[in-house]
């Protein structure tokens, strides 16, 4: 007998650019992958080793809309290159890592800071801060086909009009085939994992009414209201 105790979930996905939808498996996103932006989070920027935390599958969010979370006054924006892979597997060598990838879109890693700062300081897990809901707004998905695999182009944001974040993708401390491949020597990858590939300099806070645009070159725009 197989049938479920209570109704199945629906698998959580991400629309894309072809018109179809990408179904997510796991979340993976990478720490302070941008010089400027660890610097200004108060740490070396040297290329130590990546670090990763994870949201959920369901925090992906293409509404266009982000609700301004309970429990906190403090929540910061922060764009993000999102690579989206098609196959996986374990020990990825970095020469064969980029045929792991379906596609490329852009995406916002919007973190309650306040909440990151206190479970920072005693020594927890920062999930409180990264992982509520609808903390991952995400545009469409761009199959490599069309996109290719971006190695530069610049990365922005404005709020209300005003640029808050500027980089370009080739200032990533760990590049992308690097990230696949580190992650691949402690999880198994797969089919409809997600990796956010870190944010530049330029992270700050939003307010209710407020109006996002994320941009990345070649892959689009992704406008996002604070609700």
């Amino acid at each position: 007998m197989n049938d479920f105790v209570i109704p199945a979930p629906p698998v959580p996905t991400i629309p894309t650019t072809d018109g179809s939808l990408f179904p997510v498996r796991r979340v993976y996103c990478i720490g302070r992958n941008f010089a400027a932006h660890a610097v200004e989070m108060g740490h070396d920027p040297d290329r130590e080793l990546p670090f990763f935390f994870q949201k959920n599958p369901d925090n992906l969010d293409a509404s266009g809309t982000f609700p301004y979370p309970p429990h906190s006054r403090d929540v910061h924006h922060e764009v993000e290159l999102l690579v989206a892979l098609k196959s996986g597997g374990s020990e990825i060598p970095v020469e064969k890592a980029l045929d792991q990838v379906w596609g490329y879109g852009v995406a916002l890693d919007m973190t309650r800071r306040d909440l990151q700062g206190e479970a920072k300081r005693a020594g927890r897990p920062w999930e409180i801060g990264k992982a509520f809901e609808r903390s991952g707004p995400v545009g469409p998905l761009m199959p490599v086909a069309q996109s290719g695999h971006p190695e530069q182009g610049r990365i922005e944001l404005r709020v209300n009009d005003e640029l808050a974040q500027e980089g370009d993708l080739n200032q990533m401390i760990w590049k992308v085939p690097e990230m696949i491949s580190y992650l691949s020597e402690y999880f198994v990858l797969a089919a409809g994992d997600v990796i956010l590939a870190g944010t530049p300099a330029g992270v700050g806070p939003i307010r209710r009414g407020d109006r996002m645009r994320a941009s990345i070159e070649g892959l689009g725009d992704l406008a996002v209201s604070v609700v």
